[in-house]
């Protein structure tokens, strides 16, 4: 199988048929495929249904695919026993399926490496004993969990897990790999003020709360080639907490952004939940914009592609008619970020890109939340 090819003269495939690079890989075109968990890996173990899945987007012109969340070898990083995870003999070996299917299909692929941390519930799977860990023992709401404090111990073990999955994925023939700093998981609890208030140095002001994810991003360049792509996702909000914010002002973004660069993040994926909104006052630049603006780093941009609804509403039971793309388009013309991920889009339709591309918009279908209880 090789890519879906764009049709020669439509809008879309002169604006997202460009080939972009991060680092030593080079991205046939600008379409990512957004991580989205989907539990449909028992064990941990990605199968061969998992594999078409990724595939089969791959084929229909997906230039770049960011799998789902898998949990990175610590204890205490998952909830769910169907939650593919990134370590174990039979684990590997399925991801190393899917990535050669993947590249097969004329595509790129790179796993997003995850701890959900202070999320994760008392007695869940995979490892029921393992408690909740977090930078001060606090839920996202603030309050105390039935947790820990992480001890400079726990912190060593999950920098060293983030390095021992990077350095798999480049060793089973990934592409490169997302370190997942959003959402108010773990890397993200560091992040945030509300759920840090450690007096060491792992917390403080915004440049000390860097330090925990800069020490992991550090650690995985170190555990894969020099050209292996490292991408780091992040989000001002966090989940159910929608107004949430690590930075106030470009400056302040600024600060929270440089330690990542400087421990060799090459790309950024800038998590929002409706690309189009423009995250400071006085400038219509998006999250993602700002981040290359600040940065010089590639950036993706995410949240509501080609829809009009924001995905939290699927979770509600909430479907979502299709919505044009021209302002999409009109960002990328204008270089104001790189590539741009799509999420249930792709998820509804797995020809979504392949249509998109070659300008067939009357085929696209709205999103129907049964999409969600498939592989299709």
């Amino acid at each position: 199988m090789t890519a879906t090819s764009a049709e020669p003269g439509s809008r879309a495939a002169d604006v997202l048929s460009r080939p972009v690079t991060i680092n030593g890989l080079t991205v046939p075109n600008r379409i990512v495929m957004a991580p989205m968990t989907r539990n449909f890996s028992p064990g941990g173990v990605p199968g061969a249904d998992v594999a078409s899945y990724y595939s089969r987007r791959a084929a229909a012109g997906v230039g770049l695919i960011v799998t789902e969340g898998t949990y990175v070898g610590h204890e205490s990083a998952g909830d769910s026993d169907r939650v593919p995870r990134f370590h174990g003999e039979e684990q590997l070996a399925g991801w190393a399926k899917v990535a050669e299917e993947v590249h097969a299909a004329g595509g790129k692929i790179v796993p997003q490496l995850w701890h959900i941390g202070m999320v994760r519930e008392a007695g869940a799977p995979p490892f029921a004993d393992a408690p909740a860990v977090g930078p001060s023992g606090l839920r996202l709401d603030g309050t105390e969990g039935a947790g820990k404090a992480m001890t400079q111990a726990d912190l060593d073990d999950v920098v060293a897990a983030f390095a021992e999955a990077a350095a798999n994925a480049e060793r089973i023939g990934f592409d490169g790999v997302e370190l997942h700093g959003a959402h108010g998981y773990l890397i993200d609890q560091f992040l945030w003020s509300r759920t840090n208030r450690r007096t060491d140095a792992y917390g403080g002001d915004l440049v000390a709360r860097t330090k925990f994810a800069a020490e992991i991003a550090a650690a995985v360049r170190a555990a894969v080639s020099p050209s292996f792509p490292v991408i780091f996702r992040y989000s001002q909000w966090k989940s159910y907490h929608f107004d949430a914010r690590l930075a106030e002002t470009p400056q302040e973004l600024e600060a929270l952004l440089a330690p990542l660069v400087a421990a060799g993040v090459d790309a950024f994926h800038a998590s929002t939940r409706r690309y189009w909104l423009p995250e400071f006052d006085g400038s219509d630049l998006n999250l993602a914009g700002w981040t290359k603006k600040l940065t010089g780093k590639p950036a993706i941009t995410v949240g509501s592609v080609g829809l009009d609804g924001e995905f939290i509403k699927s979770f509600q039971g909430e479907g979502a008619q299709v919505k044009g793309i021209d302002d999409l388009l009109d960002r990328l013309e204008r270089d104001e970020f790189d590539l741009v991920a799509v999420g249930r889009a792709l998820l509804q339709d797995p020809e979504w890109a392949a249509k998109v591309l070659a300008g067939r918009f009357d085929e696209l279908a709205p999103y129907e939340v049964a999409s969600l209880r498939s592989l299709s």
